[in-house]
């Protein structure tokens, strides 16, 4: 242990806030640990590499350890260590050898390394996890920095777009700016970079409104991958709740995040964080003590009833938080607020959200995490979205999270997928995705909007290798290709990975906008991952979460075909804005509406006539329509609206098939808006009812009901704000 220099002056401070915070005069130390028996606070030089002096915190408040510095300020670099029973067998680890980062930090400083000093038992010793190691850690680990949170937000407002109105756009910090030419060299792969002005006007000319990034809380590179020289790129191995990852930073200060969060909402875009609460950094029972195990191991995690010496693992990851203990809850929800309140963040997106919602018995809907969310009035007004399955017994939990959620629907993305690439007997299946998934959803009032609909996400194929592979490969991961998903319900059009051949990258090229087109037309909200708007690759790895590097950074060479499938985006978010038929609030019924005497949507065959039960069980069907009624009922007042009638034609045939235009109330004309196989018509052709349109093998069309000339106007007008948008982005 390093001397004791001085004594600083010590006063009994308060329980709460929890964490480091400075009051303008001094900083009050508290943390929370209920079997701890004595908790040091460590100073440290500028630079961590020197411990400073160690100082007992006074006070002990309803299981809350505490103190105040009257000397300390921002900066001053800190952490624990924290003194009790070391009794794996009864799931107590205090290791006081081990500094530990205080959960509740702001800010973290150096980066882990990955000595055997930071375990809190001997490597190789007796008994292994139930060896006690007397090694001093404070040389490897990162720490904490006091921060000063002041900053002026001076006219930024959220943009709270509605969830109707909503397109999420996911993206990785570094892989967006790692390779853009605006963004300068020093900024790339930071926060600072992702608020250059060419990068937000190019994401607001897309049509999206929401920017949700992939995990930015602090995390550690796993040790294996660094051996293999590989990394965690993705970033979901969080040992900081509270803390933006310091890799992130251009100039190391909060004020950064908080400055791209104003530009981005400056643009009107939102900002919505992918979080990480169901598990920690530090693994299982032979994992490393760095924060949470060694301040209070039985309180901060699950452990097994009968040997608490291992833990619950319905992460997949080695443990599980636990978010059944009151404190534990407090610093989860505690967390949620710092990031919506202090760094103005929309909403959030949460990584294995079943977890979140486990109770010792199971998932449960009423559980304490998901009723903290309700009642809350911070949380209850911000964008919550689940990944709503984990590992564990009952983890598949989709349509079941309370109202005010959404959810990541990945019965979509398989019945998408299935469709285009010609499966048989998938057309219920798809017409369920396209209305919303009312199977799941349409209960307890929740709305089509709970639906978040993907084709592609981070974890996968992209867009592009979607339909330029049949099989995943992931051998830069040196993992024999062994790891990601097999089961990709993908289809390469006739070889595997890049082609010289015209009719395969045609096709190819075809089926990229077929499915974005079924994305953003369907009802629900649609989710796009950044890069595949231009046709980005992995070279076929659909799991590059170790790849810090040119397989997962967007490259922004993009070529004639890139910048086509672009503007076919931008088209798909004007559609999906402008026609409200496309974002009903109310899942829309295919039986009649007796009060107003209207199908709000009726399946169409190929022969222009309502589909049959012998049509919805023919397996060799691939082409049908559906038919959208622009005077369906908008809210719950039965009143017929005056919206323009949509139908949309998706064939899946690998040959053309002649569709016959059904007859509609409210007109006899249709413009097709949209043909998949002809994406960049300057004249939209106009087709009478009774009439047949051939749809190109693998196909999809938009047709809008011509009625008074309404449709040209609103097309004169589209055509007007897309070409702005192009201008923008340029």
């Amino acid at each position: 242990m390093s001397s004791i220099l001085s004594v600083s002056r010590i006063h009994e401070g308060l329980p709460t806030p929890l964490g480091a915070t400075w009051d303008g005069i001094g900083v009050n130390f508290a943390v929370f640990s209920a079997n701890a028996t004595k908790v040091e606070l460590c100073l440290f030089d500028a630079g961590g590499e020197r411990e400073l002096e160690r100082i007992e915190l006074p006070e002990y408040t309803d299981e809350i350890w505490h103190g105040y510095l009257p000397d300390a300020r921002p900066g001053t670099i800190y952490g624990y260590r924290v003194h009790g029973p070391y009794d794996p067998q009864n799931g107590h680890r205090f290791n006081p050898n081990k500094l530990l980062l205080d959960p509740y930090a702001k800010a973290h400083v150096s980066r882990l390394e990955w000595a055997h000093e930071v375990f809190g038992y001997t490597i190789g010793g007796e008994g292994d996890d139930l060896s006690f190691d007397e090694r001093d850690s404070s040389r490897f680990v990162p720490k904490c920095r006091v921060i000063d949170p002041a900053f002026t937000w001076s006219r930024d407002r959220a943009p709270r777009i509605p969830w109707d109105r909503t397109i999420f756009y996911e993206m990785h910090i570094k892989g967006f700016t790692k390779l853009h030419p605006a963004v300068k060299a020093d900024l790339r792969g930071t926060f600072a970079g992702l608020a250059t002005e060419q990068v937000v006007d190019y994401i607001k000319s897309l049509g999206v409104t929401s920017v949700e990034l992939l995990p930015i809380h602090a995390f550690l590179n796993d040790n294996h991958l660094l051996e293999m020289g590989l990394t965690n790129y993705w970033g979901y191995n969080t040992i900081g709740f509270f803390a933006a990852d310091p890799r992130y930073f251009a100039s190391g200060a909060i004020a950064e995040f908080k400055q791209m969060i104003a530009h981005l909402h400056d643009a009107g875009l939102e900002v919505i964080l992918d979080v990480v609460y169901n598990h920690t950094a530090e693994g299982n029972e032979r994992g490393p003590t760095l924060s949470f195990r060694g301040i209070d191991n039985a309180s901060y995690y699950r452990l097994l009833p009968d040997n608490r010496r291992f833990y619950i693992n319905d992460t997949g990851t080695g443990n599980t938080l636990n978010l059944s203990h009151p404190r534990v809850l407090q610093m989860v929800t505690d967390s949620l607020r710092y990031w919506a309140l202090e760094m103005h963040v929309d909403g959030f997106r949460f990584d294995l959200a079943t977890i979140l919602a486990r109770e010792p018995w199971g998932f449960d809907e009423g559980g304490g995490f998901l009723k903290s969310c309700r009642q809350d009035p911070v949380l209850s007004m911000t964008k919550l979205i689940a990944e709503p399955w984990d590992v564990g017994p009952g983890g598949y939990q989709v349509g079941r999270f309370p109202p005010g959620w959404a959810e990541w629907n990945d019965r979509f993305r398989d019945a998408a997928r299935d469709f285009w690439k010609g499966d048989e007997g998938r057309v219920p299946e798809l017409a369920t995705r396209l209305a919303a998934s009312g199977d799941s959803f349409d209960h307890r009032g929740r709305k089509p909007w709970a639906s978040v609909n993907f084709i592609t996400a981070h974890d996968g194929f992209t867009l592009n290798d979607l339909v330029s592979y049949n099989e995943k490969h992931n051998e830069a991961n040196k993992e024999n290709n062994q790891d990601g998903n097999s089961n990709n319900r993908s289809w390469n059009c006739g070889a595997e990975g890049p082609t010289e051949d015209v009719e395969i990258i045609a096709l190819r090229e075809r089926q990229k906008r077929n499915l974005l087109a079924t994305l953003f037309l369907a009802q629900g909200t649609p989710m796009l991952l950044a890069g595949d708007e231009f046709g980005r690759t992995q070279g076929g790895n659909n799991n590059a979460y170790c790849q810090d590097n040119e397989i997962s950074w967007l490259n922004w060479e993009i070529d004639d075909r890139g910048e086509a499938l672009t503007n076919f985006v931008r088209t798909l978010a004007k559609l999906k804005s402008s026609f409200s038929i496309l974002r009903r609030g109310r899942f829309l019924k295919s039986d009649l509406n007796e009060a107003l005497q209207v199908k709000e949507i009726t399946w169409i065959n190929a022969s222009g006539v309502e589909m049959q039960d012998g049509n919805w069980t023919d397996g060799n069907m691939r082409c049908f329509g559906m038919l959208l009624d622009g005077r369906a009922q908008v809210t719950g007042i039965k009143r017929i609206a005056s919206d323009p009638t949509l139908l949309l034609v998706m064939n899946a045939y690998h040959d053309a098939v002649n569709f016959k235009i059904p007859e509609v109330a409210g007109g006899n004309r249709w413009r097709c808006f949209i043909d998949t196989n002809d994406p960049e018509r300057e004249e939209l052709s106009l087709i009478s009812t009774g009439e047949e349109y051939q749809a190109t093998g693998r196909s999809l069309l938009v047709f809008v009901l011509d009625d008074k000339g309404e449709t040209i106007r609103m097309v004169r007008q589209l055509a007007l704000e897309l070409s702005r948008s192009k201008q923008l982005a340029r």
